[in-house]
């Protein structure tokens, strides 16, 4: 009886055992679905549709009936913008002659300076590049090399010394693009912004370095060719080196937001860029297709600042008078000229406002007034202050000296 027992109990052991396996196997593999539904769930996006686990019913679904969409990356990469501007930005190299033999009545043409430039039009035979004005100042002939290598030589259409913006236009049906203008109004600091351009030369073109925009509405004081000028500025952290001069500052759209123009230099100094705003640049180069030149009121007279002129002209100044623009010279055929104005007289406000130097009035000046507005002029001559009424008039046809205003 106990042989017959012992059998049994081990018979249904045996028996019990894949029972028991099956169960396991079950529940495990329920388990090992549910960790991996967890585990994918999160790396969905929130707005792609998710498989929804189904009722129970006691049956399994087949995997097969789940709609399931896939997840795809999108295909507007930085790269991909970044290939597609660069096609708009040019290489600008300013060449001038050079006579480096006293004997010879002959001069050749050599490069002077390098720099960038942005294509912003194109029509079927022509394109039209921005740039700064001191990469091609003075040049006898302008060259430009695109994007593909292929060399044009440019012709200038306009420029304007003050605001450093100058438009060249090259012929014929060019391989290139036309980079489309940001609204630089919107920009914020911590926007990021990529510059584009040639720093040192040819050699290293349609260079890119990254950053942000450190801050917008600058106000930097710059010497021009045309006097002292106050720029208006957007600050980058972004590379900026000689030779990106003229080059594009833009959103990661691919937008023009800015010119890059000047970087500060001193020693220990990093990331101190500066662009002129895509804003201003589309104004001016409005004018300069049209004109030439930007058209602004104009006064018709070279000045100084008291700093310098030797102290002998300052001498019959009243006491508390430390301060003005001294008239250097004075256009014949200028409103100055009518209204009385000579050489030596000291002008210490215009239309109400203080001068306190020549960069003052030139500020006063154009921002303040335009072509046809009567303004009054205070000016000291032989230590007593007098003035006069002067009637603006426009600066298309006048020669600019240094200091003009």
């Amino acid at each position: 009886m106990t042989e017959f027992n012992e059998e049994s109990r081990t018979e249904n052991r045996a028996a019990k055992k894949p029972v028991w396996k099956g169960f396991l196997s079950t529940v495990a593999a329920g388990v090992l679905g549910s960790a991996l539904t967890l585990t994918a769930v999160p790396y969905f996006q929130e707005d792609t549709p998710q498989a929804t686990v189904p009722e129970e019913t006691g049956q399994a679904e087949s995997s097969s009936n789940l709609d399931v969409t896939p997840v795809s990356s999108s295909s507007n990469s930085l790269a991909d913008t970044i290939e597609q501007a660069s096609k708009a930005i040019v290489g600008v190299v300013n060449m001038q002659q050079q006579n480096n033999n006293p004997f010879s009545q002959s001069s050749e043409t050599s490069e002077s300076g390098t720099g960038s430039g942005v294509i912003f039009k194109k029509t079927d035979d022509a394109a039209y590049i921005v740039t700064n004005n001191h990469v091609i100042e003075n040049a006898n002939e302008i060259q430009v090399t695109l994007h593909d290598g292929e060399k044009a030589t440019a012709e200038l259409i306009g420029t304007d010394a003050l605001t450093d913006i100058a438009v060249l236009k090259i012929k014929g049906d060019v391989d290139a693009e036309a980079m489309t203008f940001g609204d630089s109004s919107k920009l914020r600091a911590g926007d990021q912004v990529l510059a584009i351009g040639n720093p040192l030369g040819l050699d290293l073109s349609r260079t890119v370095t990254q950053g942000i925009v450190s801050a917008v509405d600058r106000s930097i004081q710059v010497s021009t060719s045309a006097g002292e000028w106050n720029l208006n500025v957007i600050q980058t952290d972004a590379a900026i080196n000689p030779g990106n001069s003229g080059g594009a500052l833009m959103n990661t759209a691919g937008q023009l937001v800015g010119i890059n123009s000047l970087k500060i230099t001193d020693s220990g100094v990093e990331g101190l860029g500066f662009a002129i705003p895509s804003n201003e640049v589309k104004t001016l180069i409005d004018q300069l297709i049209e004109n030439g030149q930007v058209v602004r009121p104009y006064l018709g007279v070279g000045l100084a600042s008291f700093d310098e002129v030797p102290p002998q002209y300052l001498r019959n100044l009243p006491d508390g008078v430390t301060s003005g623009a001294i008239v250097a010279n004075v256009d014949p055929d200028s409103a100055a000229a009518k209204a009385g104005l000579q050489v030596e007289d000291i002008l210490v406000s215009i239309g109400g406002k203080q001068i306190t130097n020549s960069g003052d009035l030139r500020k006063h000046l154009y921002s303040g007034f335009s072509i046809g507005d009567k303004v009054k002029i205070e000016f000291y001559r032989g230590g007593e202050l007098k003035s006069a009424e002067v009637t603006l008039t426009s600066n298309q046809k006048a020669n600019w000296e240094r200091g003009t205003g």
